[in-house]
């Protein structure tokens, strides 16, 4: 589903970490920039007629952007082959992939509770202010889906043109548990919580979860979610770790199970 809705602008106070996103200036000059600023790990994919040199420049208007949000034990790689696609076909556009909160690239950041859909939306909001992004669209998949709504609600006044939302595979209201024969996120989190933080193997872990009576599909994407445990430059390791945060992630999911933004 889609909507238009008057979202408001992106304002909160400077930190540190602003200041050394905006002080990477090498960001303006390359079409895939691949960063962490400190908030959360992020990607800008953009088209090839984009200049983005907002950072040098605040005379030059900024491309529209949109803002893609990953679900519940996703990552911003989700949305990559997606992101570049678009990208081909709306050359003057960029597209802010991000890895939330508890997931990806951004789990190394240790973030304050409570974990819930309202604060994930906010860790975004603060990007945007820090990359000084005005986005016209936000996309949302499933979990991301209501942080998309998140952000509009919490946002502090109106902006100048309307941003357009789309919340895919996700409803606003409160969810249910998933019906026979579904996946059932809440049991996968907390049965990846029992596991061993560190398996020999991707194929282990597929082969644990079908056991379980979780889908394939659901199984090898969530062996997505593991790598090496050694440090590049040594020995590599023959065990595998997650990259997320499971106990923040269990309290994202409740989160999103109980939150109503209709």
């Amino acid at each position: 589903m889609s909507s238009n809705m008057n979202s408001r602008s992106l304002v909160c106070a400077p930190c540190n970490c602003a200041q050394m996103a905006l002080a990477d200036t090498i960001i303006a000059y390359q079409p895939d920039v691949d960063k962490h600023a400190g908030v959360l790990a992020y990607e800008l994919v953009q088209g090839n007629l984009v200049q983005w040199n907002s950072f040098m420049d605040k005379s030059i208007p900024d491309p529209p952007t949109a803002v893609l949000l990953h679900g519940i034990l996703g990552s911003r790689k989700n949305w990559g082959s997606f992101a570049k696609r678009l990208a081909q076909e709306f050359p003057m556009w960029q597209f802010l992939l991000v890895d939330l909160r508890c997931h990806g690239d951004s789990a190394s950041t240790k973030k304050r509770g409570p974990h819930t859909v309202a604060a994930t939306a906010l860790d975004v909001l603060k990007l945007l202010v820090q990359l000084r992004l005005t986005p016209r669209v936000l996309v949302g998949h499933s979990f991301g889906g209501k942080v998309a709504l998140s952000m509009v609600e919490q946002a502090a006044k109106p902006l100048a043109r309307p941003v357009r939302v789309w919340v895919l595979d996700a409803t606003p209201g409160k969810v249910r548990a998933g019906g026979d024969g579904e996946d059932h996120p809440a049991e996968l989190i907390e049965f990846l919580r029992r596991m061993p933080t560190q398996v020999s193997s991707k194929q282990e872990v597929v082969d644990v979860l079908v056991k379980e009576q979780f889908s394939m599909d659901v199984a090898r994407w969530v062996a997505t979610n593991l790598r090496r445990s050694s440090p590049l430059g040594q020995q590599p390791s023959s065990s595998f770790s997650w990259t997320f945060d499971l106990n923040g992630i269990s309290e994202m999911y409740k989160s999103y199970e109980d939150t109503n933004l209709w």
